[in-house]
């Protein structure tokens, strides 16, 4: 689902067209799209990259050029190198990283309860317009997700998937009407050990037809309700074994009624996932106003730092073989092994802030110069003085997973960023 927080339109081959429009470059899709986006002042951009520059990346047997989403000449676009390089790496079709494990432990719980029910799809670009982004899912024209802050811009119209709820409508246009949907995901975020601007949700999209619900005897609601928990009790069962669960009504723009469902494990209530019966607007706009249908929505990230016990969600990222080759096919809830817990460096930044200022900028401009050494940013200290200025102090964690960082190489990377935060984020420094 859209915007479930359980870290919680195809853009297919033949539309995958490139198209010169008053001297840009910008996508083309197999149909036409407008949206309006409510904008945030954008971040400039980063002049020097710790990332190495990647020309080119594949997706679904697609090349797509840097040219075409990191954009120097549309002022819109703030899809730095960093995030350009994570697309086309696909984690969740590698069945032996964790990621890709829990994926197919799900495929295998639908295989087994809903033989040939459910298509997959796992390889559907991340590039989308706005309109599928949002417009689609009823997110609302003023809402803070559709804002440069949150959201990574391609262009006005075309942004990086912010969830997998992104490919709902086209699928559904194309007569699919069981499916399920995995990909990689793009926000803007805080930085900790939970939180990546990249990380991979599974969605899950399943209508009925009258006959469905009048063999039941039931309300058209209350059948697809019933049925959403059925599923989803046993999923949970399936990956966490037989567990204590319990339903939370909730609120989604795109389901009515809506509901979260935790499971007490460890000895606390997680939340696993999001869903609900969906909108009748939204199958109405498909063709499908006599039916009704469930879509539930989750973050594979989350359910697999719990099952496998991975601390920080970098260590997905990471070709470490001391990480890669502690997982295997099938494995899953196979513990991870930390085999080493280097040091941590703290450096604290004061600054006072402008009317512009966000957290989110700030996080950009650390993670392009830091990149993965940055294990957390967090707000210390903040006051207004007399005059009505505000100041804000924040403490970087600087630490790698795979060595330990020498004094000159951290006292560098603070050095650039208090650089580039002055520059950058119209900020002055204290």
């Amino acid at each position: 689902m859209t915007i479930f927080s359980v870290q919680s339109t195809i853009f297919s081959r033949a539309s995958v067209v490139l198209l010169s429009s008053n001297g840009f470059k910008r996508f083309s899709f197999a149909s036409s799209f407008s949206s309006s986006a409510v904008y945030s002042p954008p971040l400039p951009k980063m002049k020097k990259r710790r990332y190495p520059i990647v020309s080119a990346v594949d997706i679904g047997g697609v090349t797509i050029s840097r040219n075409d989403v990191v954009r120097d000449d549309d002022p819109t676009n703030n899809v730095p190198d960093s995030i350009f390089s994570k697309l086309g790496m696909q984690l969740h079709r590698r069945d032996k990283h964790p990621i890709g494990i829990l994926k197919n432990a799900i495929y295998n719980y639908f295989d087994s309860n809903y033989s040939k029910k459910f298509e997959k799809f796992d390889d559907l670009s991340p590039i989308v317009t706005t309109k599928q982004n949002f417009d689609d899912v009823l997110v609302p024209a003023d809402h803070v997700s559709r804002s440069l802050n949150d959201t990574y811009y391609v262009d006005s119209q075309t942004v990086l998937r912010c969830h997998t709820s992104a490919h709902q409508a086209e699928l559904l246009r194309k007569g699919h009407s069981r499916f399920l949907v995995t990909g990689d995901v793009y926000r803007r975020d805080s930085i900790d050990s939970t939180h990546y601007p990249v990380f991979h949700q599974m969605e899950g999209f399943c209508v009925f037809s009258p006959e469905d619900w009048n063999e039941s005897g039931k309300d058209s609601t209350l059948y697809a309700a019933e049925d959403l928990k059925k599923c989803l009790e046993g999923l949970a069962r399936h990956l966490f074994g037989s567990v204590e669960m319990r339903w939370v009504d909730t609120y989604f723009p795109f389901t009515n009624p809506s509901f979260e469902l935790e499971i007490y494990f460890k000895e606390d209530w997680l939340e696993v996932l999001g869903c609900g019966v969906t909108e009748q607007v939204i199958l109405k706009q498909s063709g499908l106003e006599n039916n009704v249908a469930w879509a539930f929505g989750l973050g594979l990230e989350r359910l697999a730092m719990v099952l496998f016990d991975i601390p920080d969600i970098r260590f997905f990222w990471t070709s470490d073989e001391r990480f890669t080759s502690q997982f295997g096919k099938g494995e899953l809830g196979v513990k991870f092994k930390p085999y080493s817990k280097y040091p941590p460096c703290y450096k604290d930044i004061s600054f006072w802030i402008s009317d512009s200022f966000t957290e989110n900028n700030f996080c950009e401009v650390v993670r392009g110069i830091a990149g993965d050494l940055v294990e957390e940013l967090k707000l210390i200290d903040q006051f207004t003085n007399k005059k009505g200025m505000t100041s804000h102090c924040y403490r970087i964690v600087f630490r790698s997973m795979e060595r330990s960082l020498t004094d000159e190489e951290v006292n560098d990377l603070q050095s650039k960023v208090r650089d580039e935060v002055q520059k950058k984020l119209n900020v002055e420094l204290r």
